[in-house]
């Protein structure tokens, strides 16, 4: 997995480089093929950090952000979000909610 990361108004160090790279190798145990990953970190004016995240898998695109006055933080929220996504995509054709096979008819009454 190639992760690119760029940073707006921050400079992004071997440590945040290296934290960013060992969350989002957590989402490979998904066993989803991820393709590609971009990652930007920029410092809003209010002293916040926000990241964003958007991995590139076969079905689509999935796009996570957070929000938050520790970067670490913000990148942690954005894994979780992530994570979440891929497991809704993981296990959603598993889900039965338009067929039930087992549903009884009901009867008419006369």
């Amino acid at each position: 997995m190639r992760v690119n990361i760029t940073g707006k108004n921050i400079d992004t160090t071997s440590a945040i480089r290296s934290h960013i790279e060992a969350k989002l190798k957590k989402l490979e145990k998904w066993q989803v093929d991820i393709i590609n990953c971009q990652a930007a970190i920029s410092e809003e004016p209010n002293r916040q950090k926000k990241f964003e995240a958007t991995v590139t898998i076969p079905k689509g695109k999935l796009v996570a952000s957070a929000t938050h006055e520790d970067l670490y933080a913000a990148i942690t929220e954005t894994e979780q979000k992530l994570e979440r996504q891929l497991n809704k995509l993981r296990h959603k054709p598993d889900a039965k909610r338009a067929a039930y096979p087992d549903k009884p008819e009901l009867d008419e009454a006369v």
